[in-house]
């Protein structure tokens, strides 16, 4: 089990008057027309308060993603270069047929049938049956997008990089840059087909709905940050967890975007599908990690048909 940090305030109770020098962390009772005010050792206080704060954090996660992974390398260690085209063939091959990339993209093919689209669209921004209203779930959509945005961060740091503070810094700075292409890639072929597309959101502000941004962002970070999670040694019911959790988060963040009246259904589904598609290819073609306790399921066709497979380890 991984100690948690604790965090304690102390402040003197037994003061008759408040002190603007000590900003002391409590509440007093004076009118409004009496009150002190320090805003440079208010602010002097919360500097360091965060500053300390995020030093614990950095120092926890740093000396969590020491180590190696299963096959003896470090996360990030074997990233960039040298480039395998085999392994990019691969990585392209499995992202393509990839479940969570083809649901999805079939979904949103399927609700451009009639009029599926606009009356799935209406139910949801008349009903908001999950965020009670247009508001609260466009909030919520950039909450949860932010979260997975974070765990993403924080999961490749978590992940084993080696021992050597020189080699481990090379390795976290090269995993790094294969994660934040993979992001920047998908937020720039959104725009692009934004831009091609020029379909109208639901309440009508701008012709940027397809596909949703928040969408393919949000699937871009959950898939990030799984890749990452299957990299630790952690428990595998654990790994499973966390990783239905992220899915379930950023499908959250899809359907939000709907009830929030930015997206028709088939706009999410299809950032969705992008999404996890580059950020899948990207990652596996130049970020290489041990694959044999990743979950797949996999879906392409035959001569004579089709052939789903279907693996993970237990």
């Amino acid at each position: 089990m991984i100690p948690s940090p604790v965090l304690s305030f102390h402040w003197n109770a037994k003061s008759e008057k408040p002190r603007c020098a000590r900003c002391d962390f409590h509440s007093v009772r004076l009118s409004q027309r009496s009150r002190p005010s320090c805003p440079a050792n208010a602010a002097g206080w919360r500097y360091a308060f965060w500053r300390n704060w995020t030093m614990l954090l950095l120092g926890f996660l740093v000396l969590s993603g020491c180590g190696t992974m299963r096959n003896g390398r470090g996360w990030g260690q074997d990233a960039i270069y040298p480039v395998s085209w085999e392994r990019v063939q691969t990585a392209a091959y499995n992202a393509f047929f990839d479940y969570q990339t083809l649901i999805p993209a079939a979904g949103a093919l399927i609700f451009t049938i009639d009029d599926w689209d606009e009356r799935a669209s209406d139910w949801a921004i008349d009903h908001t049956p999950i965020f009670n209203s247009v508001e609260d779930a466009k909030d919520a959509s950039d909450t949860m997008r932010d979260i997975l945005m974070a765990e993403a961060i924080a999961t490749g740091f978590l992940t084993p990089s080696g021992e050597e503070p020189c080699a481990w810094s090379a390795a976290k700075a090269k995993g790094f840059a294969v994660e934040l292409a993979a992001a920047g890639a998908t937020g720039g072929a959104t725009a692009l087909l934004k831009d091609a597309t020029g379909r109208e959101r639901p309440d009508g502000r701008n012709d940027n709905s397809l596909p949703s941004a928040h969408a393919s962002a949000s699937f871009s970070y959950a898939t990030l940050a799984n890749r990452n999670i299957d990299a630790t040694d952690w428990p595998k019911t654990a790994k499973r967890t966390l990783q239905i959790s992220n899915l379930l988060l950023a499908t959250g963040v899809a359907w939000a975007r709907v009830e929030g009246a930015r997206h028709y259904p088939s706009d999410v589904l299809a950032g969705a599908a992008l999404g996890t598609f580059l950020s899948s290819f990207i990652h596996d073609a130049f970020l290489p990690t041990p694959e044999d306790d990743r979950f797949q399921l996999l879906v392409f066709p035959q001569k004579d048909g089709g052939s789903v497979q279907f693996a993970f380890s237990f």
